[in-house]
């Protein structure tokens, strides 16, 4: 049974592309034309953040996803827009506490362990999916998945870069999950998420 994720970071935003935190934003228009070139085929279902941004990466692809709240960015609260330089300016004790307490929500939004207890749920509830699944969502969400998958310390989510418009695919035989690459760039898209029998013959 072929059982395949790929996880695609959605598209920089004006925001993101600063550093700041991420807002509720349309993607900057060099990502979006960047998007219309990494055409998908053959997957068998798609998913989106309900994020702007990730919705607009996933129609420039040409999928017509469903939106999973599951896939969601992590609720950055007051701290959304600012940058990390503001928002230690203005907030050290509860920059401290964030950076070092994955329970640690001192924004009002939603700290890293909730938001990636939703990706493992996410990706765990597709272990047993026959086909290959696409998922737009966010850094945060990929690194998530990316620390549950290895069994690592979710702090080590702080340590992973994922780039923009990059993708992360992993592979189940049904009992558990597999890392099969990460950080794959958009010139590559076309071949990575390419059909299941070419799967087969790798």
């Amino acid at each position: 049974m072929l059982v395949r994720l790929t996880m695609i970071c959605s598209g920089a935003t004006p925001a993101t592309r600063k550093g700041s935190f991420p807002l509720d934003e349309a993607l900057e228009p060099r990502s979006l034309a960047l998007a219309t070139t990494m055409a998908v085929r053959r997957a068998d279902r798609a998913w989106t953040s309900p994020a702007l941004r990730a919705r607009q990466t996933a129609e420039a692809m040409g999928l017509n996803p469903s939106i999973e709240p599951l896939l969601a960015e992590q609720d950055f609260g007051r701290w959304a827009g600012k940058s990390f330089e503001e928002v230690q300016a203005l907030d050290p004790d509860g920059t401290a506490a964030w950076l070092g307490d994955t329970d640690a929500a001192p924004h009002g939004g939603e700290s890293l362990a909730d938001m990636a207890k939703r990706a493992a749920s996410f990706v765990d509830g597709l272990i047993r999916t026959s086909g290959h699944t696409i998922a737009v969502a966010h850094a945060s969400v990929v690194r998530a998945a990316i620390v549950h998958v290895l069994g690592a310390p979710l702090a080590a989510c702080r340590r992973i870069d994922v780039e923009p418009l990059s993708l992360t695919d992993f592979r189940s035989d049904g009992h558990r999950w597999m890392l099969r690459s990460s950080g794959v760039p958009v010139a590559k898209l076309g071949n990575a998420t390419g059909s299941q029998s070419d799967d087969a013959e790798s």
